[in-house]
């Protein structure tokens, strides 16, 4: 009734090698893997739990396994090297929470007259949407209430 799984989709598994790619070279592999990958597939499906890169979804599209870890963010798919992990987890956390908070009020969580649309950490954290406040300031964009690091100007 119950057959054993088998081993033969592992064997035709290229082998990625390790090499020194940047930022730039998973980017535009990604790129590419967006434009080939059917309409239905989300493109979070190469983003690890870890927010890692899944190489061998990208090896149609990439030369190896990069020796530097790069980090993306589930929510808004931007590319961070190592020493930016954080900050692509603290965007993933600010931006589900302003998700639900737009969700849930109808209104933006933004500091009130603030002309970069900064976002209140304190209107997030009265509805108990965010569990922890970042170090750093979060903006709303006018891109689908998308959220940025970079300071408008």
């Amino acid at each position: 009734m119950w057959k054993k799984k088998s081993n033969k989709g592992k064997e035709d598994e290229k082998v990625l090698e390790v090499k020194d790619l940047s930022i730039h070279d998973v980017r535009k592999a990604i790129h590419a893997y967006a434009d080939h990958k059917p309409n239905e597939v989300p493109l979070s499906v190469i983003i690890n739990h870890d927010l890692t890169i899944d190489y061998h979804l990208l090896s149609p599209f990439i030369d190896g396994i990069p020796k530097k870890r790069f980090y993306m963010s589930k929510e808004t798919y931007e590319l961070f090297e190592e020493q930016d992990q954080e900050l692509a987890k603290e965007i993933d956390l600010v931006q589900q929470a302003v998700d639900q908070y737009i969700e849930q009020t109808g209104e933006t969580p933004v500091i009130d007259s603030d002309p970069y649309k900064r976002i209140s950490y304190y209107k997030l954290e009265r509805l108990f949407l965010l569990s922890e406040r970042p170090q750093r300031d979060f903006y709303l964009t006018g891109e689908e209430y998308m959220i940025t690091y970079k300071k408008p100007k």
